[in-house]
């Protein structure tokens, strides 16, 4: 510190060292460096109020791809785990379709139960053909069709895939990157081994999680049916405050310019809701703009 190396040049004998000078700097507000405001993270699923607040679950879903068998075919594997509860799901394949990922999520929540939301990236598997506007694909007509309210992640935006992502790096480094397999046979054996250990594991963090609803036992998959129920999709605004929902642009707000939203695809009352996000103020969600919007009710293409 130049102070320091002054009262050395000039012999003072008891000269302070330099986080003493520091510190006395610092104390009287002498110091014009600006120091990193840290604050506490939001809790988890805090862009959804009833999952911050521990009343509902939510399942994560997601794909790990680029794997492969030597000698052997390329891998797809869709893996899942509810955001409080931990509780994990991995299913390995060699071609993940959307028909295939509605029977794996029907398997999965029919052995334990149903959760409020299910949040996916944005996947046409997950989403639906985008090309085209007011695509439903078959993943959201079958949460719709049970009761579970589909969540859409903002693309390129980190954080809300956090605990699926972390879940997907566990899953390769405790099953695929220790063992060697030939087929893929043996690698769901082993997937579905180390899944049952890791769930018991975490019994205890499963069990305090919010109660998930039991599967309708006599439920039966319908393509055709009306959609009914809610959709969210949470996206970032354009520089004029627009944000785009299946494919279709809507005005939110002026005054909220290139930030997050809760976009509320209300089917049965025919509108679309957009709530404010910020993480800062996570418990701070006020609504921003509500607009019409009728889903054409079309023959879905099977």
């Amino acid at each position: 510190m130049a102070i320091r190396r002054e009262w050395l040049a000039e012999g003072v004998s008891s000269c302070p060292a330099v986080r003493t000078i520091g510190r006395i700097l610092a104390r009287h507000g002498l110091l014009d460096g600006r120091r990193r405001v840290r604050r506490p993270p939001p809790p988890k699923g805090w862009h959804l109020p009833a999952v911050a607040a521990h009343k509902a679950e939510l399942d994560s879903f997601d794909t790990v791809e680029g794997l492969a068998i030597r000698g052997g075919p390329h891998l797809t594997i869709l893996t899942g785990t509810s955001l409080l509860g931990g509780l994990p799901a991995a299913w390995p394949c060699t071609c993940l379709a959307a028909t295939q990922a509605v029977e794996y999520l029907i398997e999965h929540w029919r052995a334990f139960g149903l959760p409020e939301f299910a949040q996916f990236d944005n996947d046409n598997r997950f989403t639906g053909p985008r090309q085209h506007p007011d695509a439903v694909g078959r993943v959201i007509r079958l949460c719709l069709s049970l009761g579970v309210t589909p969540v859409f992640a903002p693309p390129n935006e980190t954080g809300f895939q956090a605990a699926i992502e972390s879940f997907n790096g566990l899953w390769q480094a405790k099953v695929w990157q220790r063992f060697e397999y030939p087929g893929v046979s043996r690698l769901r054996q082993r997937s579905n081994d180390y899944l049952a250990a890791l769930r018991q594991r975490r019994a205890v963090r499963i069990g305090e999680a919010p109660p998930r609803r039991p599967f309708p036992a006599h439920w039966k998959f319908n393509l055709q049916a009306p959609l009914r129920g809610q959709l969210f999709f949470i996206r970032r605004t354009t520089d004029s405050g627009q944000a785009t929902i299946l494919g279709h642009s809507h005005s939110v707000s002026r005054q909220w310019p290139h930030r997050l939203v809760r976009a509320e695809v209300d089917l049965d009352h025919n509108r679309i809701q957009f709530f404010a996000l910020r993480r800062r103020r996570h418990d701070d969600q006020p609504l921003l703009n509500t607009v019409a919007y009728h889903f054409p009710q079309k023959h879905f293409l099977e």
